[in-house]
């Protein structure tokens, strides 16, 4: 997101990405956000902080048996899956790039995306940045919804309409949401959703952890050798020319 694709293509400059090592840390993420807001982790840590004792209030709900919508079901999608169903819930995914048997690797079963809309009672959203996603969770998608739905995201802030979520929340019609990512990082003062009571955000931790930041690092070396010393592409992310092997 921070790289002219375009423009390193006509230049004839590979971009590539290391998407593999932080798969494992974005998902725990994923189910920890989850569980965070089901749970009112937060906002009872600061409770009892400031010296108060509100079992009461913070009462929260199970994953057990709740139905997980998955917008995306690429590798961090597919971890989440099986580490949601590890906690008994249902899942059911939309990716127009995924053929059956990716679904089915994963237990999950494929639906449109209004049906995933309706039928979720958490949606996580692990879509990329595009021309259809921008914006994808509106005010119309939302009012197909179920009242009292949660929404986490750890893929891309603009995927959101920050505005109509906030609206939802505040109406109730959506019980919380857990986030990442945001379309400005860091995000402005005045950001809509940072600040409710029934959001819980964090600063972009998703590749946060020391077991990721050496897989990522270790595997953009091994593409960046493999690019000098026999010319091999992978995980290219642009459409610039093969190059040819170092002294060809």
């Amino acid at each position: 997101d921070n790289i002219d694709l375009e423009a390193a293509a006509e230049r004839g400059i590979v971009v590539m990405n290391a998407p593999d090592g932080n798969t494992v840390a974005a998902a725990e993420l994923t189910l920890a956000l989850m569980l965070a807001l089901v749970r009112h982790i937060f906002p009872a840590h600061q409770s009892l902080r400031e010296g108060r004792w509100d079992r009461k209030k913070f009462e929260g709900a199970e994953l057990r048996g709740k139905v997980l919508g998955l917008v995306g079901l690429g590798r961090i999608g597919q971890a989440v899956a099986v580490r949601a169903q590890a906690f008994g819930m249902t899942t059911i995914g939309y990716d127009p790039k995924k053929g059956p048997e990716v679904f089915a690797q994963v237990n999950t079963t494929f639906v449109p995306l209004e049906e995933l809309f309706a039928r979720s009672d958490i949606i996580s959203l692990h879509a990329p940045a595009n021309a259809s996603t921008r914006g994808m969770i509106n005010a119309q998608t939302i009012a197909l919804m179920k009242d009292g739905v949660r929404i986490i995201n750890t893929a891309r802030g603009v995927l959101i309409d920050d505005a109509a979520l906030a609206e939802a929340l505040c109406s109730g019609k959506v019980a919380g949401a857990a986030l990442d990512v945001y379309a400005e990082e860091p995000p402005p003062a005045d950001h809509p959703l940072i600040g409710l009571p029934n959001v819980v955000a964090t600063p972009h931790l998703g590749a946060s952890t020391a077991e990721a930041q050496i897989a990522v690092s270790v595997q953009a070396a091994q593409e960046i050798r493999d690019f000098l010393l026999r010319g091999e592409v992978s995980n290219a992310v642009n459409g610039a020319r093969k190059p040819q092997p170092a002294g060809a």
